[in-house]
């Protein structure tokens, strides 16, 4: 299992490249619900997302493990490819990422403007098994998206950057789960920096893999990619790695599309800040678990990225929802 160790060393490894995103609030936010909410900042990152944390830390591992490294191959619909694209080309390897074509075109785009090849496959599928392929050849080694320690790690450090940027130490942390491996690498950073400090997750609930997977104590997999808003959690299944760390979460929320494009709309309204559908449905479980406090509590919220195209932009706001402000109700 990861420890607080391992993310320190893979910060170690990453802060030199990795933007240290700042931790904003809305006090008009914490005035309406009667709670301190804190939101790390990872918008801001290197490629726009938390992901550049985890490549980064992955392809030094890499480097560090084999002396014939010449390029990295990766699969994902968007961050992770930026992410590994970005990643490749500041240790000067060559990489090609492979993207299912329902992907977002700007994070395709990105991808490429990093120097990565992209190719495109019709489903999930058809993309983990060419990677897998690419994989076989001599010198060249893949990143996984979430399932790999090193991704893990590197993740985590967005947990142990905000913890030193805070005050007081908060009374629960929300990230929302793809793959899980935000999620597995924030558990191991609070674990080890708190003996209190409760971990939740999040995703949406039309794509609830990982929520069903917790209630059976076993790997579920969708037998298609999920229609949801929140296109960084698409993923069919999560990890063998990153699934015993979610079955240690304190609680896991399943996260409705029309709170995922309510929380999308007020925090880019309250924050200001391009923020992706995938980050603001964390704010949903926040709402959820807030709802059911009895007291004030401090939250820290991890808004994982903010690369959203055109077309998801409209469907986001197809609907306003900032005539109705959020509001607790006790």
């Amino acid at each position: 299992m990861l420890t607080l160790s391992d993310i320190k060393a893979a910060y170690d490894r990453v802060k030199s490249y990795v933007h240290a995103t700042p931790v904003v609030q809305s006090d008009l936010l914490n005035g309406w619900l009667g709670h301190d909410i804190y939101f790390k900042a990872e918008c801001f990152q290197t490629v726009g997302a938390f992901k550049a944390r985890g490549a980064c830390n992955a392809v030094q591992q890499l480097l560090a493990q084999h002396a014939d490294v010449k390029k990295v191959v990766a699969n994902s619909s968007g961050n992770h490819a930026q992410a590994v694209a970005w990643s490749a080309r500041t240790f000067g390897l060559d990489a090609t990422i492979f993207m299912p074509a329902f992907a977002s075109q700007v994070k395709a785009q990105a991808t490429r403007s990093y120097g990565a090849d992209v190719i495109l496959a019709e489903t999930r599928q058809v993309v983990d098994a060419m990677v897998f392929k690419a994989a076989q050849k001599s010198g060249t080694y893949w990143v996984p998206p979430f399932n790999d320690l090193s991704v893990m790690a590197g993740q985590g450090t967005a947990a142990l950057e905000a913890w030193s940027q805070l005050n007081d130490e908060p009374d629960a942390v929300f990230a929302p789960c793809g793959g899980g491996g935000l999620l597995s690498g924030t558990l191991a950073a609070v674990r080890g920096l708190s003996g209190s400090c409760q971990v939740m997750g999040a995703e949406p609930l039309v794509a609830n893999d990982a929520a069903i997977s917790l209630r059976q104590g076993s790997i579920y997999t969708l037998t298609d990619s999920p229609k949801t808003l929140a296109d960084g959690a698409m993923t069919l299944s999560v990890g063998d790695l990153t699934f015993p760390y979610l079955q240690q979460l304190d609680d896991f929320f399943e996260v409705s599309e029309r709170d995922i494009a309510y929380w999308t709309q007020w925090l880019q309204h309250l924050l200001k800040l391009h923020i992706e559908p995938t980050s603001a449905m964390t704010m949903g479980a926040v709402f959820q678990w807030l709802s059911a406090q009895k007291k004030r509590r401090k939250v820290l919220v991890i808004i994982s990225g903010g690369n959203i195209e055109e077309a998801q932009m409209r469907r986001l706001w197809a609907q306003n929802h900032l005539a109705t402000q959020p509001q607790l109700f006790k």
